[in-house]
């Protein structure tokens, strides 16, 4: 057995069915090998896609995704893909060709060190020098990027090292030194968090992606419904509870829903679960909660205090965590004042509601998301890029299930929206899957328009054409007096042709109502689509300007009919 094939065998034996990738000269080797592999690839057209892929397979699937790139400049390209999974904790490894070892510091053609580039923004990097040890370090690159904290693990393979013959196959995990991650809990912090849960009278809960990645959430909603805890979530955090139920109240944060921000800084006990307390979710730290006491439950000790002093930490991991809570407080009744406190919350809720009108031309992104709601199901996918068109999908959007909100939270990267959502097909084939798309970012990655229908992947593009870099415009209007300095995108595209360029199906939306019908046509055809849907470019998200407080917004939606 060569090294590369090594490869192959060691990623069936960790149960991978599906490679997103791109070949070059020196992983020439590694794909003649994969020519007889029973093994899925799919060839992504540029290597950048390829990773945000593999992260959408892992978000909506929670197994590792698996991403392929040949040396410097195609290792390179993965490079923001490996950064955006590190952010938002999403479990990929990312495998690379390297040029020969005799090679390696010579700068030699199409070199680059790509150990040393990603170091930051990886668990950990394996660069072999030997075929012996590629079966371990396959296994063991696996065990590190789903455990813990979830993240990407880089394996960097010197092309004489794909084509060496092995010894022997010997797939023993190797030991990682200081890698222990704590999983269960102290039980006395666990303690003294019920001690807080019954002394408060306003608890509020805070829950992020860790509630997701540890398969929390039916513990998350034990924990709500016993001591009557309205819950925020983060933009990561969608679906960790059903936000169409009575204690969901929506989105946190500098985009968030407004009864969040303005409940939070009210509530006397804040329980925070698996989040990381981001500035897009804390607005200026000083006026965040400042009398508020705070558990935070994480696995990563390095996020506790990092952002947000607490009261009580506790590492460990969100499922062991909320489960021997909700043990320790099976006996508890809300007081008459948490009662109280919840059903005001309710209330707020109600009337916090955005109003608007849904029959407005051009169209509002609103009506859009509104429009998508209505037809998709709690087990549609919902993937977006980054933007404006993102966040109208976080707040006008109710998800109701884990791993159906699939967005780039930490490193807000533009072109996410539509590879990470071939990615989520591929690994979920029975449900629909819909990317919501601003123009902007659609151009860095239309490319792959060629992938959806090389592969006959049905992916529902939609595509909110406003001609502008709609967050840079937004910030620029209300923040820089109107100067749009290089924020419209004057000579874009047709993009319906441009689909049809690619053999793609794409219809133009400009009216109330014809959102809905194409989508649900698009689902009965089961074929990639584009919708291209244009949108009025003066339409603003409410938002906290930077440098404001969480209960700090500015513009807020009119009131101009009581229609919700």
């Amino acid at each position: 057995m060569r090294g590369g094939e090594a490869i192959i065998e060691s990623l069936k034996n960790v149960g991978v069915d599906t490679i997103f990738g791109y070949p070059g000269g020196q992983t020439i080797p590694f794909y003649d090998m994969l020519y007889d592999a029973d093994i899925n690839h799919i060839l992504v057209r540029h290597e950048q896609c390829a990773a945000h892929a593999a992260d959408g397979y892992a978000r909506a699937s929670g197994k590792v995704g698996v991403c392929l790139a040949t040396s410097g400049p195609g290792a390179t390209n993965l490079v923001t893909g490996i950064g955006t999974a590190f952010m938002d904790s999403s479990p990929i490894v990312a495998i690379t060709g390297q040029v020969p070892t005799h090679l390696i510091g010579n700068d030699a053609f199409q070199e680059a060190d790509i150990i040393g580039i990603t170091m930051p923004i990886v668990k950990h990097s394996y660069q072999p020098k030997d075929p012996d040890l590629i079966p371990s370090i396959v296994k063991t690159s696996f065990e590190i990027a789903r455990t813990g904290r979830p993240g990407p693990v880089l394996i960097d393979v010197p092309k004489e090292v794909q084509e060496g013959e092995l010894t022997k196959f010997d797939d023993s995990l190797i030991q990682t030194p200081g890698y222990n991650p704590t999983t269960k809990g102290n039980i006395r912090q666990i303690k003294k968090a019920r001690d807080l849960i019954k002394q408060a009278k306003k608890p509020l809960i805070l829950a992020g992606a860790g509630v997701i990645i540890s398969n929390a959430c039916c513990e998350l909603k034990k924990l709500a419904y016993t001591i009557n805890a309205p819950v925020m979530t983060s933009l990561l955090g969608k679906g960790a509870i059903d936000e169409t139920s009575d204690l969901a109240l929506g989105m946190l944060g500098m985009h968030g829903r407004k009864v969040s921000n303005d409940s939070i800084n009210e509530s006397d006990l804040l329980i925070a679960i698996g989040i990381r307390f981001s500035d897009r979710t804390t607005g200026r730290l000083d006026s965040f909660a400042p009398d508020t006491k705070i558990i935070h439950i994480d696995i990563d000790p390095a996020e506790i205090g990092k952002n947000v002093e607490v009261d009580l930490p506790i590492v460990g991991d969100a499922k062991n965590v909320l489960s021997s809570l909700n043990k320790l407080l099976k006996d508890y009744k809300a007081s008459d004042d948490v009662n109280k406190w919840s059903e005001m919350i309710k209330q707020r809720k109600h009337d916090l509601l955005p109003r608007v009108t849904y029959d407005d031309v051009p169209l509002k992104p609103q009506t859009v998301i509104k429009e998508i709601s209505e037809v998709l199901t709690p087990d549609s996918i919902l993937t977006t890029d980054v933007g404006q068109n993102q966040m109208w999908a976080a707040h006008f959007y109710d998800t109701q299930k884990p791993r159906k909100f699939i967005s780039s939270g930490g490193l807000g990267t533009m072109g996410f929206g539509f590879p990470s959502a071939i990615g989520a097909k591929i690994a979920c084939p029975e449900d629909t899957v819909v990317s919501i798309n601003g123009d902007g970012g659609f151009l860095m990655v239309c490319q792959e328009l060629a992938t959806v229908r090389e592969y006959d992947i049905p992916v529902i593009a939609v595509v909110l054409e406003n001609r502008t870099l709609g967050m840079v415009y937004q910030w620029q209007s209300l923040l820089y007096n109107e100067r749009h300095s290089q924020t419209l995108l004057g000579n874009s595209p047709d993009f319906v042709k441009l689909a049809e360029s690619f053999g793609v199906n794409a219809v133009r939306i400009t009216k109330p109502g014809e959102t809905k019908e194409a989508l649900k046509s698009a689902i009965k055809d089961n074929e990639p689509i584009l919708l291209d849907v244009v949108v009025n470019p003066d339409e603003l998200l409410p938002m906290l300007p930077p440098g404001a407080g969480i209960n700090e917004m500015i513009g807020e939606y009119k009131l101009e009919k009581d229609v919700i």
